[in-house]
């Protein structure tokens, strides 16, 4: 897929906003190909091409960053990208199992997408979120406690264009492209919307204080006063 003179001249004024954001213009090549990756679902040989233009650096510079990190494809996904957790905890409760039905499920094989382009299915490495395991990310919204069945309705809904919610966070999904202007800087408006914590994860903060524990090692001689503040967190 070539990137077209109106799509480079369209995202040159996104590129020079996200350079600008960094005192090295270097730094800025992360969110530039995720810039990239926003206009054409995988950071192809002209997106390369684009992003080292903008920060005069050589292609292979660019070609070296984007072949290492995992959230940049190099062709095309899905319009919703399945991550499946299948590190330590989240592999024992299921992961495993359940990447392995979705490939099976849906007859594709990593980061291939679905005849009709909805969805691509991948493993990934912890996301964080072990008091959920197993835990499923689609375009790196949460979809906590799944089982083989509970995902395989999930990848049918996105297909048949159902009311797919996160279980945390965002009260909506985005799209894989959209996802990944998220990622360049230009937000969506939705981070401060819907539950980022939930019971499992609040249970430990509430047990932490009620004890009087610091990060220090230390005793907190004011637990109750922290047992509440935990409660009110809710």
């Amino acid at each position: 897929m070539a990137l077209s003179e109106e799509a480079r001249t369209r995202l040159a004024p996104q590129a020079a906003e996200i350079i600008g954001r960094y005192p090295k213009a270097r730094s800025a090549l992360l969110p530039l190909l995720h810039l990239v990756q926003s206009e054409e679902g995988y950071v192809s040989q002209d997106g390369i091409g684009f992003c080292a233009e903008q920060l005069g650096l050589t292609e292979a510079d660019v070609t070296g960053v984007a072949s290492f990190y995992s959230m940049y494809k190099r062709k095309p996904v899905g319009e919703y990208h399945v991550g499946v957790c299948t590190t330590a905890l989240c592999a024992v409760m299921g992961g495993d199992a359940i990447l392995a039905d979705l490939k099976d499920h849906l007859g594709v094989d990593v980061d291939e997408p679905t005849p009709d382009g909805k969805v691509s299915v991948e493993h990934v490495e912890c996301n964080a979120a072990c008091d959920y395991a197993p835990v499923v990310m689609v375009n790196w919204e949460f979809f906590d406690n799944m089982t083989p069945q509970s995902a395989r309705d999930l990848v049918d809904d996105l297909r048949t264009g159902g009311d797919v919610k996160p279980t945390r966070g965002a009260p909506r999904l985005c799209t894989w492209k959209q996802a990944s202007k998220i990622l360049a800087g230009f937000p969506d408006g939705q981070a401060a919307d819907g539950h980022t914590a939930g019971e499992a994860t609040l249970a430990g903060l509430r047990m932490a204080r009620q004890q009087g524990w610091r990060p220090d090692g230390s005793a907190d001689s004011t637990a109750a006063n922290g047992s509440a503040l935990a409660e009110g967190q809710q």
